[in-house]
Formats: C-alpha cells, sequence, structure tokens
C-alpha cells in the first residue's frame, strides 16, 4: 500500500505476479488471497472465480495442501453456478486440471473453451487449449493434441496472452505433451521461439514443471548437459515451496544418471522416492542390471496398473517389460507384452512405432525367428525420425548382435557406430558393452576408458569363468539369468580390457581375488 491507501485487487494481483516470478509463493497466495476478497467486495465474480482457480494451484502444487486446494476449487464451482460464461469457462478448465478420467477432463476442458469462445476471453480459451491439447497427447490422439498446442503457442508468440503465468502455463503444457510423445523436434522448434518471446517481454522464469518435462525431452534427444541443468532446477524450484516437491525431477534425474551408467547416483536418488510411474523405468533397469528380473518385472507392471494401457505412457513401459521378461528367458511372456503395445502402433507416434519394431526384432532374435534384422532396421528407421541418439544406437546393437554370424563385417560396422554415439553421449554403461561386443568380434577399440575395478558381482563371474563354467552354468550357480550373466561377462570384458571369455579364464586364473570397486 502506499500513503496509508489500500491496494485494490488489481494490484495486489499484480504484486502476486511479480512474487511468482521471484517464486515467493507464499507471498503470493497471501496477495492472491487479498485480492480475490476484494475482486468478491466489488461484486467482480469473474475475477474471483479466476483468482480461486489459481490459489487453488498455488496451495496444492507447491504446498502439498490439497485439502486446501479442495476447498479453494469448490469456492470457485459455487461461484461459477449460474454465473456467466466467464466465471463457467476458469471452473471448468480448473475442475478439468484435477480430473483423473480422462473422458471427463476432456469434456471440461470443451466446455470450458466453448464458454471461453461465448465469454470473448481470449487467453482463457487459449490456456485451455494448451490442456486439452496435452491430455489428447496423453491419450494417444497426438495430431489432435500436438495440433491444438501448435495453435496455442502461435496466439503466444502474437501477444494474445497477456499474462506471464498464463503465458508459461501454455509452454509447460507443450513440454508436457512432446516429453510423452518423444516430439524432440517439435519442442525444439517451439523452444526457440520462447527464447525470442522471453527477450520482448517480461515472462516468469520456467516453473519446476517446466524444468522437469523439458528436461526429460532433452534426456531423450541426449543432450544431457542440458537435460541436467533443467532437472537440477527444477529441484531447486520446487524445493523453494513449504513442501518439496521434487520428485518428478529426481526421477528424471534418476533416468539420466541410469543412461550415463552412474547407477550409484541413480539409486541414491531414487532412495529418497516413493514408487510411482516417474520412478518405474530407472527402478526396474537398476534391478535388470543386477540381476534380478523379478523385481524389474513387478516394478513395472505396478507402473503400467497406474497409466491408461492404450496412452502413450504405458509405451516405454511395455517395452522395458519386453526386455526384461527376454533378459528372464521368458520369450512368450515377452510376445504377451509385446502384444499389449497395440497392432496399430505405425498409426501412432515415430516412438511408438520403433518401440513396436525393436519388440518384434527382440523376439525374433531371441527365438531364432526370421525376420529378426527387419524389423531392427523398422525400429532404427523411426528413431532416428524420432531423433532419439541413445535408443538409435542400442537398435544397432541388437542388430550387431543379431547379425553376428552370418555377417560379421556388418556387426562390426553396427558396433563402430553405436560405440561411436556412446562416447559421444557419455554412455559409459553402454559403451562397454559395445567395446566388449566388438572385441569379441575381433575388433580393437582405440580409446576406450582404462580398466575399471569389478563390482562383487563381477568378481565372482569372473571367478567362476577361470573354473572353466559356461555363461549356463555360472547363472545356476549364482541364481541368476544367463542373459544377465552375458551382460556382466561383457561388463567384465570391457573393464579388463579382454577380447573374449578365453581371455577372461585366464586372466581370472593369473590374478586372484580380482580388485572389487569399494574394497580396500
Amino acid at each position: 500500500m502506499d500513503g496509508g491507501v489500500a491496494a485494490g485487487p488489481e494490484e495486489l494481483e499484480r504484486q502476486g505476479r511479480a512474487a511468482y516470478v521471484r517464486h515467493d509463493y507464499d507471498a503470493v497466495i497471501d496477495l492472491w488471497e487479498r485480492a480475490y476478497a476484494g475482486h468478491r467486495a466489488a461484486g467482480d465474480d469473474a475475477g474471483a472465480v479466476r483468482l480461486a482457480r489459481d490459489i487453488a494451484s498455488l496451495h496444492g502444487v507447491f504446498r502439498g495442501d490439497w485439502a486446501v486446494a479442495g476447498g479453494w476449487l469448490a469456492r470457485a464451482r459455487r461461484l461459477g453456478d449460474g454465473a456467466g460464461p466467464r466465471e463457467r469457462g476458469w471452473v471448468a478448465l480448473t475442475t478439468g486440471m484435477f480430473e483423473l478420467d480422462r473422458r471427463r477432463k476432456d469434456e471440461l476442458y470443451r466446455e470450458a473453451m466453448a464458454a471461453a469462445g461465448e465469454a470473448g476471453d481470449g487467453p482463457l480459451q487459449l490456456i485451455t487449449m494448451s490442456y486439452y491439447g496435452a491430455s489428447l497427447v496423453h491419450g494417444d490422439q497426438v495430431a489432435d493434441g500436438m495440433q491444438l498446442l501448435d495453435e496455442a503457442l502461435a496466439a503466444v508468440s502474437a501477444g494474445e496472452v497477456a499474462d506471464p503465468v498464463g503465458v508459461e502455463e501454455i509452454f509447460c503444457q507443450l513440454f508436457s505433451a512432446c516429453e510423452v510423445a518423444y516430439d524432440v523436434d517439435r519442442a525444439d522448434q517451439w523452444l526457440r521461439v520462447g527464447t525470442a518471446l522471453a527477450a520482448r517481454v517480461e515472462l516468469p522464469a520456467v516453473s519446476a514443471y517446466c524444468h522437469t518435462h523439458f528436461g526429460g525431452v532433452m534426456t531423450a534427444a541426449g543432450r544431457w548437459s542440458e537435460a541436467e541443468r533443467s532437472l537440477l532446477e527444477g529441484i531447486r524450484l520446487w524445493n523453494l515451496s513449504r513442501r518439496s516437491l521434487g520428485a518428478a525431477s529426481a526421477a528424471r534425474l534418476a533416468d539420466l544418471r541410469v543412461r550415463q551408467g552412474r547407477f550409484e547416483e541413480a539409486e541414491a536418488l531414487l532412495a529418497e522416492l516413493n514408487e510411482d510411474v516417474d520412478s518405474a523405468r530407472p527402478r526396474a533397469a537398476l534391478a535388470l542390471a543386477a540381476g534380478d528380473e523379478g523385481r524389474a518385472r513387478e516394478v513395472l507392471e505396478r507402473a503400467l496398473g497406474q497409466v491408461e494401457e492404450d496412452g502413450l505412457a504405458a509405451v516405454p513401459l511395455l517395452s522395458q517389460l519386453v526386455e526384461v521378461h527376454l533378459a528372464a528367458g521368458h520369450v512368450e511372456q515377452a510376445r504377451d507384452a509385446m502384444g499389449r503395445l497395440g497392432a496399430d502402433t505405425a498409426g501412432r507416434t515415430p516412438y511408438a512405432a520403433a518401440v513396436a519394431a525393436l519388440a518384434r526384432g527382440q523376439i525374433a532374435a531371441a527365438s531364432g525367428e526370421p525376420g529378426a534384422a527387419s524389423h531392427l532396421r523398422d525400429a532404427l528407421e523411426e528413431f532416428a525420425r524420432a531423433q532419439l541418439p541413445l535408443e538409435s544406437a542400442r537398435v544397432r546393437m541388437e542388430l550387431a548382435r543379431a547379425c553376428a554370424a552370418e555377417r560379421p563385417a556388418l556387426a562390426v560396422e553396427e558396433a563402430r557406430r553405436a560405440l561411436q554415439v556412446f562416447r559421444e553421449l557419455q554412455a559409459t554403461r553402454y559403451a562397454d558393452e559395445a567395446t566388449a561386443l566388438l572385441r569379441s568380434l575381433g575388433v580393437r577399440t582405440p580409446g576406450a576408458r582404462s580398466p575399471e575395478l569389478l563390482t562383487a558381482r563381477e568378481a565372482e563371474v569372473l571367478e567362476l569363468l577361470g573354473l572353466g563354467l559356461s555363461n549356463r552354468q555360472i547363472a545356476e550357480r549364482l541364481v541368476l539369468s544367463a542373459k544377465t550373466v552375458e551382460h556382466h561377462v561383457s561388463r567384465i570384458l570391457a573393464k579388463l580390457g579382454l577380447r573374449n571369455r578365453s581371455e577372461a579364464a585366464a586372466y581370472a586364473v593369473r590374478n586372484p581375488g580380482a580388485k572389487v570397486a569399494g574394497a580396500d
């Protein structure tokens, strides 16, 4: 206030937006609750409903006080009953944001857009359009959803939404949709527009939600330094709220660490998180790397029970489930998981089509069926279209293994190209596997990393190699799958700079009690 004169609701809203930019969420809530009271006193129900919606979001998202958020949402609904189209639109939008049923959520968004059109409220219509578009994408109506998001972003870039918080909401919905659809190119294009827009007008710092989803997109794109910066910033911003809600950012950072081969850091991040959909994939990957296929399967099936199985969120989970079943030697269960991906994956996104082709190729290779290489080629083409370098390189590894016996020169070429990508990404885990595969094909790989200490499990496997045991015999002795033992052998060869299991056996005999990571 100035000179003893109380600030009006519009001024209190302006001060609240400034506090939002500073991430001072307690101040935002205080200012907007006072502005809400001012709108009510002035008989401005439209302003009151709009603010009640924003206050509900703040209490729920930033404080974690969902009962309080529910109270504000109920207040917005009551004020909107019998009111004009603008008030009804804001109520429908806010209710849709918190609705779990996809069909009902989309109905509410359509109601909000219709009400906004009736009231001539452009910003309400565009904000709702972005939420509706993102919901359609998550529900696997990708083309329609992305068209709405593109339209909303075009309007933003033309200055049709003045409120910086509304601008931020629209961008966040885009990144959320791009993450679940693995649409790197679209995210990149609108990021350039957003950067230019931020230079022209006053925009708030990207919210924690935006950082979380953008970090997920950049992880998939192989731009890991950008992903790490965004996810760490997302965690920092979440921690500014009264209740730390950085689990989504932390889970994505754990996924990045798994891709980088930094398992201990991933485990430390996941130890602080509840088991949910966001953390399922890195948890399953760590369990699989440790040879615990049962645990990996349990994590993935639980996560699949929490998402729409015909939605895009299920696709990466089912892809990983195929890999887990194959690692355990359960080809028919892998085939069942592939069937759950759906028959019409080619009509969905490049990522979904690639995942389905990869699963077909992996299952064909594991069961000795013809056509494995053809399916893997299809997967490689689709992953390349989606601009996903790590997934593309992993398919090249599958191709190299599939054609190693009959076309060794081609296998070497594919493994070399995969190794180049893994090294560029600094994905040490996969670089080790590629190096070991190339050695098994008789190729030395200059520039490989210095030998590392073995894990305790790798030391056990090496000792049994020294006794002349086969992979299956080692698997039986250590109660692991043969596929897991094969993975450990590859890691051992890469770490010790050896070409094949014969050299590993000789090394074990010459060096009994190999040094283990973490040992004195």
